[in-house]
């Protein structure tokens, strides 16, 4: 009998609860701690979601020795400094995208996975999020043929008053927290393209509010778009020469697609999510550690390194550059 996989949580924001509610709804593990700078707030998550600890250091909840993996969901200038401190402390980790700000963090991160021997994922939960998996499999088996088109947008009107959308010092902008996911489609099923056009509208901070992508490849492009100036319908196309694949709003955390090969008909297909869907990239951690794994086959380390190289050359492309990039 597989043992159960206690979780610990560090940074206790909107997508933390997302994720709690949907981690009790997992069988086969539960939420053993959760820390937060502020006692008070890590208390009332604490009790909200019945969580045995509580601490108001990220320190303290490293150092419990009955926590096998931690979810880290702080602000993204830090995602690299707290899965170092608990890949040091022999912690798994599963943490929130973008993995890091830049490719030199990722690569750290990598290295002290192998080092102390310890699991470490990139928290891009679109990846196994059943529509995703099974589109996945009937691309891989030339159900629409070769691919030549992709169109994935994500964008919504932000509440600017919510710093870390707009913060440099917090690594804000559209690209790293909604543009990441268009990006992420776009190498899941097309790869590294062999060139990028990118243009982009900034906040006074100078992060991006705005921003379009052409992603050229030998046979095949991709129209990405993302922005917190308005919003979209964040349907996703994927266009091959035997048909189409139309993945419903919102496409990256989507319940169905439909699917029309050679001119016929359409068909839908109802995939439903357990949850709001963070369960499945919960259910695959728990998978890899009860298989003694230091990564997934499903979202590899290799794959968050070619994302976030993606994501410095756009960045590189549009002059948008983070403080980490000088260290």
């Amino acid at each position: 009998m597989k043992r159960d996989i206690k979780w610990g949580i560090i940074g206790l924001g909107g997508i933390a609860h997302k994720f709690a509610t949907d981690l009790l709804l997992v069988q086969n593990c539960s939420l053993e701690a959760v820390a937060s700078r502020s006692i008070a707030k890590s208390e009332a998550f604490s009790k909200k979601y019945n969580s045995s600890e509580f601490y108001g250091s990220y320190e303290e909840l490293v150092q419990n020795n009955s926590i096998d993996i931690v979810y880290i969901a702080t602000p993204h200038n830090s995602h690299e400094r707290y899965a170092m401190l608990a890949l040091e402390h022999q912690k798994a980790v599963l943490c929130e995208k973008p993995f890091a700000i830049n490719k030199k963090q990722v690569f750290n991160m990598i290295e002290a996975s192998k080092k102390n021997q310890v699991f470490l994922m990139e928290a891009m939960w679109s990846r196994f999020i059943p529509s995703i998996v099974e589109i996945k499999k009937r691309i891989d088996k030339g159900e629409i043929g070769e691919l030549k088109y992709i169109h994935a947008d994500f964008s919504f009107k932000a509440n600017t008053s919510i710093q870390r959308i707009y913060d440099k010092n917090l690594g804000g902008g559209s690209l790293l927290d909604i543009g990441i996911y268009p990006v992420f489609l776009a190498y899941l099923f097309l790869g590294i393209p062999s060139d990028i056009t990118a243009k982009a509208h900034f906040y006074d901070s100078g992060a991006d509010s705005q921003l379009a992508l052409l992603f050229n490849y030998k046979n095949a492009q991709a129209l990405l778009f993302s922005s917190f100036n308005s919003t979209s319908k964040r349907e996703a196309k994927i266009s091959g020469t035997l048909g189409e694949i139309i993945i419903n709003m919102p496409w990256n955390e989507t319940n169905s697609f439909s699917i029309q090969e050679n001119n016929e008909n359409a068909k839908s297909i109802s995939l439903p999510t357990i949850g709001k869907g963070y369960t499945h990239e919960i259910i695959e951690c728990n998978l890899c550690l009860q298989e003694h794994k230091l990564e997934s086959n499903k979202w590899s380390h290799k794959n968050s390194l070619d994302l976030i190289t993606l994501l410095d050359k756009i960045r590189k492309k549009i002059d948008l550059s983070y403080s980490e990039d000088k260290i």
